[in-house]
């Protein structure tokens, strides 16, 4: 049996709460065996439901590690969660990445691009394999829309700094091109960004609190394509994170994170500068 280890700024949260129960399943369609078997968190109380470490614990079979260290000593593999806390990420990883386990860093990646250069700096002064990515890059759905031209992409979540991270993830899968600038405009509570890409491409995504994610584009050749992002594409990244324990090969080019988080903080800063072009 392969262990995994957890280490989180808190457990009890919608991704520790699911993804053992994920990796389970994952395994047994896969034929593989890995079990979160260690776990660490930050704070000892969740500030989502009040359940402490050791009642996560408990629930989940898994034992508890007095710190960072422990877990990566005792585990065959990481996950870095913490997925509202990006800006926790790189104090976890600078000991994380010292033990060279394969590691999946939970999106948001990081707070913000230079933050996410530090860690990739890290990672390979150590020669430590890692990839971090939002679980909507394996909507079954994009692959009809591969190397389009213009796409428009349609989402939501608690809040556009957070959740934002889902559309561009889609977009740069669907383009595959260095992105320019970025602008920002609103309608209502609404944000619409337009971001600019080499060859002539662009992206549109709207985000909008509890609307369904739809991605639309023209396809590479030129036909126009409308989807509904219903897939199981939280599975589909589990499948892809034990491959990774396993191979240490990941799916994709892992500079696309790098490209995401640069778009990212460029539609932030634009958000100050509505309606204004800004380079990345």
């Amino acid at each position: 049996m392969k262990t995994i280890g957890f280490i989180d700024f808190y457990l009890s949260e919608w991704h520790a709460n699911n993804y053992p129960i994920w990796i389970k399943s994952a395994c047994e369609k896969m034929g593989k065996e890995f079990v979160v078997k260690y776990a660490w968190a930050e704070e000892y109380v969740s500030p989502v439901d009040g359940k402490n470490t050791d009642e996560w614990c408990e629930t989940f079979g898994v034992e508890k590690c007095a710190t960072i260290q422990e877990v990566c000593e005792k585990a065959d593999y990481i996950i870095v969660l913490a997925p509202s806390n990006p800006e926790k990420h790189l104090e976890y990883v600078k000991e994380v990445f010292k033990y060279k386990k394969n590691t999946y860093v939970d999106k948001t990646f990081a707070p913000d691009y230079a933050t996410a250069k530090e860690m990739f700096d890290i990672a390979n002064t150590y020669g430590t394999k890692f990839f971090s990515t939002s679980a909507l890059r394996y909507a079954e759905e994009l692959n009809a829309l591969l190397d389009s031209k213009n796409v428009f992409v349609l989402g939501n979540g608690g809040n556009m700094e957070e959740y934002i991270v889902h559309e561009i993830e889609m977009a740069v899968k669907l383009i595959n091109r260095k992105a320019l600038a970025v602008r920002v405009e609103t309608q209502g509570k609404q944000y619409i960004i337009r971001i600019k890409f080499e060859d002539g491409k662009m992206a549109t995504l709207v985000f909008a609190t509890f609307s369904p994610y739809i991605v639309s584009a023209d396809d590479k050749d030129g036909k126009p394509v409308s989807v509904n992002i219903q897939s199981d594409f939280f599975s589909a990244l589990i499948e892809d994170i034990l491959r990774f324990f396993e191979t240490g090969e990941t799916s994709f080019d892992v500079n696309q994170t790098l490209e995401i988080m640069k778009i990212r903080n460029t539609i932030i800063d634009a958000k100050e500068k509505l309606n204004e072009w800004l380079e990345i």
